[in-house]
């Protein structure tokens, strides 16, 4: 019996979990601020809350809009080379400049990068992307844009399909892309003057990646799902959570598996303090599992919260925030009692106990959450409408 109860302590300890609060938590109203009609894309730069948009005139276009903390515009610029682009993913650089990467189409006489200078006048989850782009749009590209708004360089790497990029990081040591080409994931690495390396495939079509770091010694971190075999290690669910490290020369050289049986797992979203959300669906029950990990991997905190399974979350400030689609009651919060999904913020400390949470009337569907000194949690969701909307923490 003592062995038993040994073995069960240090199973416990070896996974973490976090515990409700204290006591009960009152859940806030937030403020909630209109986006641009069209907006996909958002990225909060310092003062400033950045939006992008695909939009049709000719060519495939991309419009920037940047917004201050009054939420007035202050630039908007187009990328518009006389060709097709369409962007679906979005970072920022030490130095406050913008990146956006997506696809391109063919030029006449494309190489692996092309710098443009000079237009005019405006600044990540990261939002839905579309599912498919045309098959045209067979260059992988990236946009520099200056923090004042003008296009300062163009990138394109030429390939054999369509490509499409659903996360880019940025370090000192360069750039990190994850995406989708010739239907199996993918990770590729550039230069910060636009040298591209080569394309690394990642499993096939039952792995789907979400989520990229970029390490200043050009290795990243990815994370996502995947129902097969990845670096030795099976399946143990229907489909398993996965974080792997990968080096500057493509090699996986550290991957665990989330799992639970019979479950479907996913990391949905991560951040540089690898701090990670995703949804875990056993049978017709569905929570947000939200994971502090250290650099090996090993769980800091961990807990589970009742949701519909999305969920955005982000590190800043000495705490950790997450954004989720919540129905039901969500235990140590006592006045969250929604009557249809709803966007709820919940605050942890950095032992994974709730401090704070707040609500946002009309919101549904969370697309992005960022932190920034400036200006603290801002984030995008969709409503009932499918509109999108910025919301923050902090009341008007």
């Amino acid at each position: 019996m003592k062995k038993l109860l040994a073995l069960s302590i240090g199973l416990t300890l070896l996974v973490p979990s976090a515990h409700a609060a204290p006591k009960a938590i009152t859940a806030q109203v937030g403020s909630i601020y209109s986006a641009p009609l069209g907006t996909e894309g958002i990225i909060q730069i310092a003062r400033n809350s950045i939006y992008f948009q695909n939009t049709f005139n000719k060519t495939s276009d991309i419009v920037i809009t940047a917004r201050d903390l009054t939420n007035t515009q202050t630039w908007q610029t187009t990328i518009d080379s006389g060709l097709d682009e369409v962007a679906t993913s979005a970072t920022f650089d030490a130095q406050g400049n913008l990146w956006l990467s997506g696809a391109a189409s063919l030029a006449s006489a494309p190489e692996s990068y092309t710098p443009i200078n000079g237009i005019d006048n405006p600044d990540m989850v990261i939002v839905d992307s579309p599912n498919s782009l045309r098959s045209d749009l067979s260059q992988i590209a990236l946009w520099k844009i200056a923090p004042t708004g003008e296009l300062l360089a163009t990138y394109l790497s030429v390939q054999a399909s369509t490509p499409l990029i659903t996360a880019i990081s940025i370090s000192s040591s360069g750039i990190s892309l994850i995406g989708a080409l010739d239907g199996k994931q993918f990770l590729l690495s550039s230069s910060l003057t636009g040298v591209f390396g080569k394309v690394f495939y990642i499993g096939t079509s039952k792995t789907e990646l979400t989520s990229v770091v970029r390490n200043s010694d050009g290795s990243s971190y990815i994370f996502g799902t995947s129902a097969e075999t990845l670096a030795g290690k099976k399946v143990a669910g229907v489909r398993d959570g996965i974080l792997a490290k990968v080096s500057k020369t493509g090699a996986i050289t550290s991957l665990v598996r989330s799992s639970a049986i019979k479950a479907l797992r996913s990391w949905n979203s991560a951040d540089a303090s690898l701090f990670l959300t995703g949804p875990v669906v056993t049978g017709k029950t569905i929570e947000s599992a939200i994971t502090k990990f250290t650099p090996t991997f090993s769980p800091t905190w961990t807990t589970r919260i009742p949701s519909t399974g999305d969920s955005i979350g982000v590190s800043g400030g000495g705490n950790y925030y997450v954004a989720l689609t919540s129905k039901s009651t969500i235990p140590g919060i006592s006045n969250w009692k929604p009557t249809s999904s709803s966007l709820i913020v919940l605050t942890f400390d950095s032992k994974g106990v709730i401090k704070a949470a707040h609500s946002f009337p009309g919101l549904v569907n969370p697309l992005s959450l960022q932190f920034t000194r400036e200006r603290g949690v801002v984030g995008a969701a969709t409503g009932s409408d499918g509109l999108v909307s910025i919301f923050t923490l902090a009341s008007r």
